[in-house]
């Protein structure tokens, strides 16, 4: 895979894990990353420091450690791209589909979340968070041309609850 097609992977799969895209800083990391730059070269190119590259770089791959249950640094973060990239979902219509290859990781599991040290009363705002993460991340299964029952069994949901979200197509 093309360096491109990799920033493409991180920022798809960062956004169907937190609902936010990657910003430029993050963005150069990576790239920066996957040519096996220093931070330092990296914060040149970036306009930043090279404290500040690494330490938006650690959150980073502490990020995608979590999103790919598996452990991503520097070293490896090409390699574990690839793979994750060519995880199979048998895609409708693959014309829809970004990567050419027939392949993505959707990335099924629900956000990582810290613990909620304050009231009980957030809960229902938490679960809000997470009910409208689950919708977008049904939204962009649609889009990337799975039907109901594929997505069910993708998210780990019952049927039920997929067909209760509008489509927007």
């Amino acid at each position: 895979m093309q360096v491109n097609e990799l920033l493409q992977l991180v920022d798809e799969a960062v956004y169907l894990n937190t609902g936010k895209r990657l910003n430029d800083l993050q963005r150069g990391v990576i790239e920066g990353t996957l040519k096996y730059q220093k931070y330092a070269d990296i914060a040149e190119n970036c306009g930043c420091s090279a404290g500040h590259a690494k330490d938006v770089g650690y959150e980073l791959l502490k990020m995608l450690s979590d999103i790919f249950d598996e452990p991503v640094d520097k070293s490896n973060l090409k390699s574990v791209l690839e793979r994750q990239g060519n995880v199979n979902i048998s895609l409708v219509n693959n014309s829809s589909n970004i990567f050419g290859n027939g392949c993505i990781n959707i990335g099924s599991k629900q956000p990582k979340t810290k613990p909620d040290k304050s009231h009980a009363g957030n809960s229902k705002l938490k679960q809000k968070d997470q009910n409208k993460t689950q919708i977008e991340k049904i939204s962009k299964l649609r889009y990337f041309g799975l039907n109901d029952e594929q997505i069910a069994e993708v998210l780990e949901l019952p049927l039920e609850v997929i067909k209760q979200v509008e489509s927007d197509n």
